[in-house]
This record gives structure tokens, sequence and C-alpha cells, in this order.
């Protein structure tokens, strides 16, 4: 994945990260208890001042997603996040998968490019 990224697998979690990354990954983290996390900060590729955590992707895998469809998925990351959304986080990739479709596919998709602001 491009950007910076922040990763944690089976309940391991960095330090690495500014204050936002950090929130981002302990409020997911409580919230689905993933076995698998990913949260990488694009807000370098947006043109923002240095440090700004503005962007962010977040791929997690949770068994909390079994049986759910993909948009119950992301409002379950998007009420974790809900604080986060309404401030400092101006957009959210998120990618929601079960451990099975982890253990099929453990390939993220690359990052979005930027189309808005200066680089249209």
């Amino acid at each position: 994945m491009r950007g910076a990224l922040l990763a944690a697998a089976g309940g391991a979690m960095g330090g690495a990260g500014g204050p936002l990354a950090r929130t981002i990954r302990a409020k997911l983290t409580a919230a689905l208890q993933p076995t698998h996390l990913e949260v990488r900060d694009d807000s370098p590729r947006h043109g923002g001042p240095p440090g700004a955590e503005t962007h962010f992707g977040v791929l997690v895998v949770s068994g909390r997603f079994e049986g759910l469809p993909l948009l119950q998925r992301h409002r379950l990351v998007h009420e974790a996040l809900r604080a986060e959304l309404a401030g400092p986080l101006h957009a959210l990739q998120v990618i929601a998968r079960t451990p099975q479709q982890w253990q099929s596919d453990p390939q993220a998709p690359p990052a979005p490019p930027c189309l808005g602001g200066s680089k249209r």
C-alpha cells in the first residue's frame, strides 16, 4: 500500500503514526476486535501541510463482519470513528473483510489516486 502504513496483526499494535492515526487504531480495535488492522495516512498525497492527518485508509479484518453486507460493515467502521469524521478526519477509505475473505486473498487494493484540490 502506498503512503505511511501502520499495520497490526494478531493484536500486536505498533506505536507508529500521529495522534489521529493512534486514535483510529485504538477505536477500531476496541469496537471491532480485528484480527488484522492496517491504518494508512494518505494526507501527504493530498497536498496538506506536514502532520495534517486528514486523509486515511483502513483495512479492517474482523469476525464482526460475518454475514453483514458491505454497507453495514462500513457503517460499523464509521460509527466507531464518528467523532473523528465530524472533526479532523476529512476522508476515509474503508476496506472491511471477514477473516475468511482475508485468508483467501490477503492483499489490499492500492489507494485511489487523489483527484481533489490542485491535482485535478
